[in-house]
């Protein structure tokens, strides 16, 4: 995990703590009162709350009536509206969506990403959404989705499991996890396997900087944009790292799209179902914004797509088990459930495996944010009004823990919540559980990554038990991806 530097000290003080600095709780009648300081806004007091942005986040939304408006220190450019209210969420991303596009701010931020669906906006993200629909729901392309989840299991995570069980070795479940991922989205981005999970666990040069990257992507959100592009240009802190490794990995991946133009110049891979192969054959007169010729372009689709197959689906997984960690009554239930219901050619049939799994996303979404930016003016449902090309941040992590929304235990983890009274799974609105999205952006994944987790994790309950060890506190890291940031490390035992 990349470390924080002294800049990156100096400049969490001064504006990447907008939100965390944003009270100073005072004890009259009870309530936090907010303070709009003279120049430095709404920056001072609260520094203790750094280490937990998160659940502070939920405490102010809490006391706030679900939306804040943060105004930062003078000049800075980080004013923003923090909200968690579905009713904004739904009018945002789903109502009103032609006046909530990325913005330009976000694709400054997300620079990294380039044309990619994840940073794309207007007719581009149109052609990146109908495309991305044709390859993610072509009968090959699901059979290698199976074929690469359930070959990876065998060949790489059940012998490293094995292993680790036989030789007491003290695993980190997150990293296995991140490996795992890496090489099933891998052999369906780019057709190539890593081979990053294994018993010797080589060094993996992808992880050091997409973890770097996404951490200093989050910073990038509360610092003035002169002050994070001056870090990159110098070459210091995690934006000087970012700009490193991102370099090597551009070298790496335009290797990776150098040879498959060669295989396909010699007739190779033609018929290949892999994301690689399919936007380097794109049809062009269907997709017209898209430039199968372009290496630059192919890296950044394919780039983007990779990042949200491998670190979404890991995610979920590592919180996932060490939830069950916690809650063992849950864990009998599953196995009771896998033991008496599970078909491998229905999942649908673990009800209480996706209950599990919906808690688990309800509680700790991978995606912990969601950045948005009206075109035009508006007036939102709470009656905030907002100005065209502003900040508006929606607080995914803090909806799901909302007791106004999900009752008195919504920091409970209780899989019986998303269970009816007649047995089947409870459906909640997107703009209330936003682990996939919502609106005309929902998650084109989603089932793929339900399949990969309940396949990966049927397999682990049936075999394995995990014991979490003492040490580190498990708390996420300040990321765009919601990582534990000391990792999950467990003794593994095999089931008899």
């Amino acid at each position: 995990m990349a470390m924080i530097g002294l800049p990156e000290v100096f400049v969490a003080f001064i504006s990447f703590l907008v939100f965390n600095c944003s009270f100073l709780l005072k004890k009259s009648q009870s309530q936090p009162i907010l303070k709009n300081w003279p120049f430095f806004g709404m920056l001072p007091g609260m520094l203790a709350h750094i280490p937990r942005i998160f659940d502070f986040s939920v405490e102010v939304l809490e006391a706030t009536n679900l939306t804040f408006s943060f105004k930062g220190p003078w000049l800075s450019g980080t004013d923003m509206l923090f909200t968690a209210d579905p009713w904004n969420i739904h009018h945002i991303l789903s109502l009103n969506f032609g006046n909530y596009p990325k913005g330009p701010e976000a694709k400054k931020i997300f620079n990294a990403l380039g044309d990619g669906i994840l940073s794309a906006d207007m007719e581009l993200w149109e052609n990146l959404r109908k495309s991305n629909h044709a390859i993610f729901h072509h009968p090959d392309f699901l059979k290698l989705s199976v074929s690469s989840n359930t070959i990876k299991l065998k060949e790489s995570l059940i012998p490293f499991l094995d292993n680790a069980a036989h030789e007491k070795i003290i695993i980190d479940l997150q990293d296995v996890f991140k490996r795992f991922m890496f090489d099933t989205s891998s052999i369906l981005m780019t057709g190539y396997d890593p081979m990053s999970l294994s018993i010797e666990m080589p060094e993996v040069l992808f992880d050091e900087a997409v973890e770097t990257g996404e951490e200093a992507i989050y910073y990038r959100y509360f610092k003035p944009v002169i002050l994070w592009r001056l870090q990159s240009w110098l070459g210091i802190g995690l934006e000087g790292k970012m700009r490193t490794y991102l370099a090597a990995f551009n070298r790496r991946f335009a290797k990776i799209i150098s040879s498959r133009r060669e295989e396909m110049s010699r007739g190779k891979r033609k018929q290949s179902v892999d994301v690689l192969t399919y936007y380097m054959n794109v049809d062009t007169t269907k997709y017209k914004l898209l430039k199968p010729n372009n290496d630059k372009f192919i890296r950044d689709v394919v780039f983007s797509l990779l990042l949200a197959g491998r670190d979404t689906t890991s995610s979920v997984l590592t919180w996932f088990f060490w939830l069950l960690s916690k809650h063992p009554q849950v864990l009998t239930k599953i196995r009771k459930e896998i033991n008496t219901q599970y078909d491998p050619t229905d999942l649908e049939k673990l009800v209480y495996l996706h209950a599990a799994l919906s808690e688990t996303m309800r509680l700790y979404p991978p995606l912990p944010f969601n950045h948005k930016s009206p075109a035009k003016p508006d007036v939102l449902p709470s009656g905030h009004k907002v100005e065209a090309n502003s900040k508006i941040v929606i607080c995914i992590y803090a909806l799901g823990r909302m007791r106004s929304i999900w009752g008195e235990d919504a920091l409970d983890f209780n899989p019986e919540r998303w269970i009816s009274d007649s047995g089947n799974l409870r459906h909640e609105p997107s703009y209330k559980f936003m682990a996939f999205n919502a609106g005309p952006r929902a998650c084109l994944g989603k089932n793929l990554a339900l399949m990969q987790m309940k396949i990966v994790a049927v397999e682990i309950i049936q075999k394995y038990d995990f014991e979490v060890t003492k040490g580190d506190k498990i708390k996420p890291v300040p990321s765009v991806i919601l990582r534990m940031k000391h990792g999950l490390s467990v003794k593994v035992t095999k089931k008899i």
